[in-house]
């Protein structure tokens, strides 16, 4: 399965010196001429890629999540976590899926690669998995209190429109889909066939 990185808003150049490195985050800065001639220093916040995961069971039910985490709410949203340090995209993706639900797939469909703001650079790469199979007990994080739900499509639409709804990579790109009815059967197709 060829994948591409996803194009960044605004790249971090190659003259671009990291100033700060967290267990997540790491900062890069450099010299930004601009229009009038004069220099300013610009930054950008560098983080681990984000695999996501939208399973869809034989009986064509989106599984998502209901979820706590230290420090936030419930929230409502997809299976997924960051690639670890040397873990192949498809890796990352089986991975998730297997910890935070149980579940194998059989078949995965890249279904988006984005990367939506431009001080940061952090594609995510959503997944629809087919073909499921449950295999394990779930293992999620001990930072991630999880709660399956099987919902249909257009309970899974009608809940990407709620403020709980967590994962804004989603909602933005079913909110442009809603705009297109042929995009929206397409999607509905690919993601019950």
């Amino acid at each position: 399965m060829q994948i591409n990185y996803p194009p960044s808003k605004q790249p971090i150049p190659t003259s671009a010196t990291k100033v700060f490195q967290g267990k997540l985050f790491q900062v890069w800065q450099w010299e930004q001429k601009l229009f009038d001639g004069s220099t300013k220093t610009f930054e950008k916040i560098l983080r681990p890629a984000t695999v996501m995961v939208l399973p869809v069971t034989q009986e064509g039910k989106i599984i998502l999540t209901e979820q706590e985490q230290p420090g936030e709410g419930k929230f409502i949203g997809l299976i997924g976590g960051i690639i670890d340090s040397g873990e192949e995209l498809l890796d990352a993706v089986k991975r998730e899926l297997l910890e935070e639900s149980g579940y194998s797939a059989k078949n995965f469909i890249l279904w988006d690669a984005v990367q939506l703001i431009n001080k940061i650079e952090w594609p995510v790469y959503t997944f629809i998995a087919k073909g499921l199979e449950k295999t394990h007990k779930a293992e999620p994080d001990a930072g991630e209190k999880i709660k399956l739900m099987e919902v249909t499509f257009d309970e899974f639409l009608n809940l990407t429109h709620q403020n709980n709804f967590r994962d804004i990579e989603v909602v933005m790109k079913i909110h442009k889909i809603e705009l297109n009815p042929e995009e929206m059967a397409a999607t509905k197709k690919l993601l019950l066939s």
